[in-house]
C-alpha cells in the first residue's frame, strides 16, 4: 500500500521524518498534550529514539504505534502531521 513506512528517524525532540512506499516523505510531530496515556513512555527521549517499523507502520516499544494511513493523508496534504 502507498501508505506503509519504509523508513523512520527520530530527527529532533518529539519529531520523526517518515518515508512512506511510494517516496512521500514528511514529517510526524507530537505535541505534549497528545503524551498522554500509553504514549505518556514516549516523553521518555530514549524510548522515544527506540522507533522502528513494524509491518509498514512504526512502533516503539511496549506495542505503541500509529496508524500509517491517517498519517499518510495528513503528510500528503500539508507535509507533516502534528498530534495534539
Amino acid at each position: 500500500m502507498n501508505w506503509d513506512v519504509i523508513d523512520v528517524k527520530a530527527i529532533e525532540p518529539l519529531a520523526l521524518q517518515v518515508k512512506f512506499e511510494d517516496g512521500t516523505i514528511g514529517k510526524v510531530r507530537f505535541e505534549n498534550s497528545h503524551l498522554t496515556g500509553v504514549f505518556e513512555a514516549l516523553k521518555n527521549p530514549a524510548t522515544f529514539n527506540q522507533v522502528h517499523i513494524d509491518n509498514g507502520a512504526f512502533a516503539w516499544p511496549g506495542d505503541i504505534d500509529l496508524a500509517p494511513d491517517a498519517m499518510y493523508a495528513q503528510i500528503q496534504s500539508h507535509g507533516e502531521w502534528i498530534l495534539r
